[in-house]
């Protein structure tokens, strides 16, 4: 008899919800590598970098390198080797697949784990599954990462919700569309969080949209995975997401890993798009027999078992040592602290709504006045070695919607042709309001020489 929903959730999710121990802040910048390697600055003295670039990958954990390690004993052929070694890669990169689910709270009854490079291979890889034909219709909305809109764009037809003036996601607008075009978008596919301003969007609240006009709903999760607990069971399975895709590297595990976490109905119903051993039967000189079971149906190739390896040790060390509630406190704490700072620099532009930051993990964008995003982030690094991201963030059309630039100048070239450029420092579990401090100082000492150059 197959368990409940509701009790398969809660089994699921008590693999990774033993309680955090009570770290304070120097416990948990001890569990990261690399925080204290020096870096030289412009006049040649060397400081510990200082890193708020954790939108675009994560340091890794200590006990992830440490694993790498460990396991690299053991390491051999997966999945078709029959000696001791071999056995034990196999049983690990398998039973690493359930962690994964439980994870994120998906019930092993309907959902199945296809591993990936990242969460760009795994949207392209599922662009690739799920669209059939160039026509096939897919909403998906204007703050979405390059790699949530290009695969689409490309293998079918995309239409776009819009944003409103603060940067959030207009969900009316995205239910209009749905409505308008009635029956005929297959799936709609969003961001859980942007990497551009760290909104969180209600995708629960999505699904049950898009599942009421008859769409799936896929999810990058790429910028949320690390940032909050993400449950991909809904309140109700109208709530469910159908789809879900992220990247272990945002998560401190740079090895290579993330997964598609997906309908097992569908994936066993999909012919496989990543060809080669592994992923069939029997193969002929007329005819190809794919293996019909899930997961090694779309299993192709020798598999990056240390990229797995890395992520599971990733999850657990956020979920048991740590813990999101922590997390997600600590974010705001950050994100209060420097928004109130930065608010109070007359140079300072700000994007996104800088009050109401519950619904958004820990990224600061803004500008100064006066001076291109490039300089400010190169006097950063080169005054005192702190790491920041500059420019669109593989999302131009939503940059271009935040500074203001239309559509028009977004896609001129030549001189009139204008590139939405901003700041971007983004916070992981393991900063401190030391390092935000100096990071507000280095503001102040860049705008302070920045007017006198003007004078």
């Amino acid at each position: 008899m197959k368990l409940s929903r509701y009790l398969c959730a809660w089994l699921a999710a008590l693999v990774f919800s033993a309680a955090a121990y009570a770290l304070d802040s120097t416990e948990i910048r001890n569990l990261v590598d690399g925080l204290d390697a020096p870096v030289t600055l412009r006049d040649g003295s060397m400081v510990p970098a200082v890193n708020f670039d954790n939108a675009a990958t994560t340091p890794a954990f200590k006990a992830v390198l440490s694993e790498i390690l460990e396991q690299s004993k053991y390491y051999a052929s997966i999945g078709r080797g029959t000696g001791q070694k071999s056995k034990h890669t196999t049983e690990l990169y398998e039973k690493y697949r359930g962690d994964v689910l439980a994870f994120f709270n998906a019930n092993p009854d309907k959902y199945a784990v296809i591993y990936v490079a990242n969460t760009t291979d795994g949207m392209n890889r599922l662009s690739m599954m799920l669209l059939e034909k160039p026509d096939d219709l897919v909403l998906t909305t204007r703050m979405e990462h390059h790699a949530n809109d290009l695969p689409w764009r490309f293998r079918g037809k995309t239409i776009y919700a819009d944003v409103d003036a603060m940067g959030r996601l207009n969900v009316e607008d995205l239910e209009r569309l749905l409505i308008a075009n009635r029956g005929k978008v297959k799936y709609v596919t969003v961001s859980a969080a942007s990497n551009a301003t760290g909104y969180i969007n209600d995708v629960h609240r999505i699904a049950k949209i898009a599942h009421r006009h008859g769409a799936k709903i896929v999810v990058d999760g790429a910028q949320i995975a690390s940032h909050r607990k993400f449950s991909i069971t809904g309140a109700d399975p109208s709530e469910d997401i159908d789809y879900f895709v992220f990247s272990a590297h945002k998560m401190y595990a740079p090895f290579g890993g993330g997964a598609i976490i997906g309908l097992k109905s569908e994936f066993d119903r999909i012919r496989p798009v990543v060809l080669g051993g592994g992923n069939v039967q029997v193969v002929s000189d007329a005819t190809v027999a794919f293996d019909n079971e899930m997961p090694t149906r779309h299993d192709a190739g020798s598999p990056n078992y240390f990229g797995v390896i890395a992520m599971q040790k990733a999850m657990e060390l956020l979920s048991r040592n740590i813990g999101f509630d922590y997390i997600e406190q600590h974010e705001r704490i950050l994100m209060r602290k420097g928004l109130d700072e930065l608010k109070g620099m007359d140079d300072i532009i700000l994007y996104g709504d800088s009050e109401k930051i519950d619904d958004r993990v820990g990224i600061l964008l803004f500008n100064i006045k006066g001076m291109e995003a490039a300089e400010v982030a190169e006097e950063l690094a080169e005054m005192r070695g702190i790491a920041v991201r500059t420019g669109a963030f593989c999302s131009h059309p939503y940059a271009a919607r935040l500074m203001g630039i239309s559509d028009k100048e977004l896609s001129a070239t030549g001189s009139g042709a204008v590139f939405p450029r901003m700041i971007r420092a983004s916070f992981g579990v393991y900063n401190t309001e030391e390092e935000l401090d100096i990071l507000i100082a280095t503001l102040k000492e860049i705008i302070a020489r920045n007017k006198t150059a003007g004078n």
